[in-house]
């Protein structure tokens, strides 16, 4: 019998979350966003707050128009959010149907990645291409202007197999953009498929994520028109879409995220420039790359990734879920992974900080990113203890795990406490605005306080 879950005592306050949204819109850090917080199984909270497009800004039509009210039901690019979502539970999926080892060369999976025979390059693992440890450097080269007359997948699957590495494989944590771009290639590889079908099939519909998808340049439909790499809506064209298209009707719904100002090399190389995105993805690779990649991508709403959010938890506690993974895969994704590390060094770490007098969920050592120094701990595709650790505030514990996305788009969850909190904004549309890193942090703080998880209380 599956575990059942405890009555959920009554809905907290969490009003303190409006404060901080209302409070950094009011500063110009972010034009709106949505939250939403889960606890106990069920949404107790779910608000939008602002705006998704400033006033004057050119609206559909490509005229100044009124603000857009943020909606709950706005779509984002959630950036960065695509590695755990979409590629590392393909991946994981992969590892369950025994297609993949994690601790197997990358090269066994795309020989393409050392065809010198480099023998560093012969260390790196699926394991280190998921925790970043593989030694790759952040991003492809994006000084010269390849892709963005026309996208070039092909280039950037080349320029992923083929850059230096920058360190030596298993020797440190670096996060990077091209561990999850040559991921994606080996999803490619395994199944037979483009990515975004094999995600759509296997990963988000399972899940009932309707709202989720990536929107490739090569599969957009209805009346739109096409920049370089970028898809804009646009009178007249053909109107009705084949299975697996998406629709440019649901522009008026995406958020807006940035103007696109990549001009490098020869100037007039990028036909889309000075254009706002709405629809095509921010990050510059996955552009270039036609909208498809395994780092970047993804489009959702706040209730799809809070339905992904949920379903992961319940898997976790073995209840009742639709999550595409068994439990004890589930635990090895959430659990860290990074090379050297040992079955119980986690727990290890944190009883000697709790003999020290500080116990793991105390603020003073939850704020500290990593709070374990000297120790990045990362799960198959998950943050859990890093220096980018900052969206886990000053309460939930180590243990718990999230990631980020560069647009402004965030998910922490909390097993021990049942609880997640999903925060998506279009952050990078205010143009000089600081990160919102700590701004996040702020929320999942204020949401555990609300809570009084941990022994907190409202500040």
């Amino acid at each position: 019998m599956a575990p059942v879950r405890p009555p959920s005592p009554p809905t907290p306050d969490i009003t303190a979350v409006s404060d901080i949204m209302t409070d950094a819109i009011a500063a110009n850090r972010l034009p709106g966003a949505v939250v939403v917080v889960g606890h106990g199984g069920k949404v107790i909270f779910r608000r939008a707050y602002g705006v998704r497009k400033l006033a004057g800004e050119r609206g559909l039509d490509g005229s100044p128009a009124p603000a857009e009210p943020m909606t709950e039901d706005t779509i984002f690019d959630l950036a960065s959010l695509t590695k755990p979502l979409a590629t590392a539970t393909a991946v994981m999926q992969l590892y369950e149907q025994g297609r993949l080892h994690f601790d197997d060369p990358v090269q066994r999976y795309l020989p393409g990645f050392n065809l010198g025979n480099d023998p560093k390059r012969a260390e790196v693992t699926v394991r280190m291409l998921l925790t970043h440890t593989s030694g790759e450097t952040g991003d492809v080269e994006l000084k010269d202007p390849w892709g963005l007359d026309t996208p070039n997948r092909t280039e950037g699957f080349r320029r992923a197999l083929t850059t230096p590495l920058e360190s030596a494989p298993g020797e440190l944590f670096r996060y990077s953009d091209i561990n999850f771009i040559l991921l994606g290639a080996l999803v490619e590889q395994l199944t037979g498929e483009p990515e975004d079908d094999y995600v759509q099939r296997s990963v988000f519909a399972p899940m009932g994520m309707t709202e989720t998808r990536y929107l490739p340049l090569a599969k957009v439909c209805g009346p739109h028109t096409i920049r370089g790499a970028a898809a804009y809506w646009a009178p007249g064209g053909a109107t009705e879409c084949a299975p697996g298209q998406w629709d440019t009707n649901l522009l008026p719904l995406i958020a807006p995220t940035a103007w696109d100002e990549e001009n490098p090399g020869e100037p007039g190389r990028n036909p889309d420039f000075g254009h706002l995105l709405r629809g095509t993805v921010h990050d510059t690779t996955a552009r270039r790359m036609g909208g498809v990649a395994g780092h970047a991508g993804v489009f959702s709403t706040a209730s799809d990734v809070s339905r992904y959010a949920q379903a992961l938890l319940d898997r976790l506690a073995g209840r009742p879920s639709t999550f595409p993974l068994q439990q004890s895969t589930l635990q090895l994704m959430t659990s860290p992974q990074q090379p050297g590390h040992s079955v119980g060094q986690l727990d290890a770490a944190n009883v000697a900080a709790a003999s020290s007098g500080r116990n793991p969920a105390d603020p003073l050592l939850a704020a500290r990113y990593p709070a374990i120094r000297g120790q990045n701990l990362r799960g198959f595709g998950w943050d859990i203890d890093t220096g980018q650790s900052t969206t886990r505030g000053a309460v939930f514990p180590i243990g718990s795990f999230g990631h980020t996305g560069f647009t402004g788009t965030s998910l922490w969850l909390d097993p021990g406490s049942d609880t997640y909190v999903v925060v998506l904004s279009n952050a990078v549309h205010t143009r000089g605005s600081a990160p919102i890193s700590a701004l996040r942090g702020d929320v999942a703080t204020v949401v555990a306080q609300s809570l009084r998880l941990y022994g907190s209380a409202p500040a």
